[in-house]
């Protein structure tokens, strides 16, 4: 029997909900009637069938990527692949580490081909493809850890930002982590580059060998993880200020390269009550200090 997406409107009438196995979008778009229901209808339309084209290649996904012409074939594939290149030299990254925000990506692409929108977005578990037309803005909560509820602060993106891609990272997301930070988000152009540079920050935010830090193979969590037998971090203990610090630093080092070389827009990494800004990530990011030079500022949170 062929497996059917799970297609709707929400209850509010005005955001679409789309899942498929592991895939679960929210998707609103603001324009007038006739826009936002054609590109609704191309959302569905590109959205049945998207897992199963993403199977047949998941072999491939799952390795190491290379910094070499892709040898994938789909069209979210490659992206995918795309996002995650400027990393696969110097660090261990798989194109999944880029699918969550790819997807999102397509479906945006599907809406916009089909209508003028004056503002939308898809949502994938927390990773966001953004589109703004002229004066729209988006406005975006960020959490002090995913698996906690309450906003920690709230920053605007204007349609005159770069910023059309949102992506979280960390040992409390949906996805192992092979760092501590509780989750580190990150903005950039498109969602699938915020999506795998999430990844290679949070990995960056680490204390080696620390014994309060306790770690398995990904593997025996998740027997085809893509992260094979490489350790995970699945709990952290108590750390003494200076060691969060110094993992802080190491990831916001990791991000300032990234913003430096044009990946990224910014970032607010996230760990054990600490929060580390770097770049200009926006208008609205009020009280919220910037990564400087050598210099770490610092807001604790709880």
């Amino acid at each position: 029997m062929k497996r059917l997406p799970q297609i709707a409107l929400l209850p509010d009438g005005k955001r679409l909900h789309l899942q498929d196995g592991p895939i679960d979008l929210i998707i609103e778009a603001k324009g007038s009637e006739g826009s936002i229901r054609a590109a609704y209808e191309a959302a569905a339309r590109r959205f049945a069938g998207l897992l199963d084209e993403l199977c047949e290649e998941l072999v491939e996904l799952r390795t190491a990527a290379e910094p070499v012409p892709c040898t994938l074939n789909g069209v979210i594939a490659r992206r995918m692949h795309a996002a995650v290149a400027p990393f696969a030299a110097e660090a261990f990254i798989t194109p999944m580490a880029a699918v969550a925000g790819s997807v999102a990506e397509e479906i945006l692409g599907a809406m916009l081909r089909v209508s003028r929108l004056d503002r939308a977005y898809v949502n994938n578990g927390g990773d966001i493809a953004l589109h703004l037309a002229g004066g729209e803005e988006f406005t975006i909560g960020l959490m002090d850890r995913p698996d906690r509820h309450g906003v920690m602060q709230t920053m605007t993106i204007n349609a005159d930002d770069p910023v059309r891609g949102i992506a979280t990272s960390g040992r409390h997301g949906r996805s192992f982590s092979l760092g501590i930070a509780d989750a580190v988000t990150v903005l950039a152009r498109t969602a699938s580059q915020a999506d795998a540079a999430a990844t290679i920050i949070a990995n960056a935010i680490d204390l080696p060998g620390h014994p309060a830090i306790i770690r398995c193979p990904a593997n025996e969590l998740q027997p085809d993880s893509d992260l094979g037998a490489r350790l995970v971090t699945r709990d952290v203990g108590k750390l003494r200020e200076e060691e969060i610090d110094h993992a802080l630093r190491a990831g916001a080092s990791r991000a300032q390269q990234l913003l430096v070389a044009g990946l990224i827009e910014g970032a607010a990494l996230r760990l054990l009550g600490e929060t580390v800004m770097v770049g200009a990530i926006g208008t609205g990011a009020e009280a919220l200090p910037a990564f400087h030079g050598s210099a770490v500022e610092r807001v604790a949170h709880g």
